[in-house]
């Protein structure tokens, strides 16, 4: 029965990508709002109490679909219980430190969660960009959440740091599914000059949508620090994903593991949060 229970793909995310999409709005508002309290520490309990939950939910829906086997039915509904309570007591632990607004920002999260929830019940999870943008979005709520309890109090400058950070993530996952596609890619070392021209012309109509996420973020974050919106030098987080996204249109990822992509995309996404937080909190 222990076994059975502590099956770590049952209980923990095996999009091991996924991670980076909560610690890193966390991160991105924990830093700004300078101020490490009770009121915070609840803020992550209840952050990934309700991120972990997913995975045991997910499993569920799938047993009930007939995809798994029903064997971890009572694994999964331990797991549901176990995040569930510990999710509900930090909730109730921001309430009495005065900060119930956090649970507007939850609001968003039920039908986005529904709506993974019903693909998975149709076997349609899978290669889902759209829902996965909206779900990054969810998960940026983050960002905010830490800098109100961080400063106490509410700020409009949240925000900003949720819009940033939905930002990033959303042009991160366009990119993640240009390397993806970019795996089944033959090579082209024996090609004539005009192929290669041809071929550079197909990589760059291939990484149009990831170059126009990338250089849009960019151009906005870069217009804003020089109207003195936001912080002079944010920008540089911005421009280093953008400089790996050109890269990676030029360099295609063929025959590539999915694991070599996932780890060379966290290792940009968290170079990417601690030059945000060290740009935003710059004087």
């Amino acid at each position: 029965m222990q076994k059975t229970l502590f099956r770590k793909q049952i209980f923990l995310p095996q999009d091991h990508g996924s991670w980076v999409f909560i610690l890193s709005p966390l991160h991105i508002g924990l830093f700004p709002g300078k101020h490490f309290n009770y009121a915070s520490f609840n803020l992550i309990i209840a952050a990934m109490g309700a991120f972990l939950i997913r995975q045991p939910l997910t499993i569920a829906v799938k047993i009930y679909s007939r995809r798994r086997a029903k064997d971890e039915l009572p694994a999964a509904r331990f797991w549901m219980m176990v995040y569930g309570a510990v999710t509900l007591f930090a909730l109730i632990g921001l309430f009495l430190e005065g900060f119930s607004i956090i649970f507007y920002l939850a609001v968003p999260a039920a039908p986005v969660f529904a709506w993974h929830l019903w693909l998975v019940s149709r076997r349609e999870e899978r290669r889902q960009a759209g829902i996965e943008i909206v779900a990054t979005g969810v998960l940026a709520l983050a960002a905010p959440a830490a800098y109100w309890v961080g400063i106490g109090h509410y700020d409009p400058t949240g925000w900003w740091l949720w819009i940033l950070a939905w930002m990033q993530t959303a042009a991160s996952i366009v990119y993640a599914y240009l390397r993806l596609e970019q795996r089944e890619q033959t090579g082209s070392a024996a090609l004539s000059d005009q192929s290669k021209g041809q071929e550079r012309l197909a990589q760059w109509k291939m990484g149009f949508r990831a170059a126009l996420y990338t250089s849009f973020n960019l151009a906005s974050v870069l217009s804003l620090s020089l109207l003195a919106i936001l912080p002079r030098f944010i920008f540089i987080p911005f421009l280093l994903q953008w400089i790996e996204t050109l890269w990676g249109i030029t360099h295609p990822a063929t025959g590539w593991k999915p694991t070599r992509i996932g780890i060379r995309q966290l290792i940009v996404s968290t170079l990417w949060t601690i030059l945000f937080i060290l740009t935003w909190t710059s004087p």
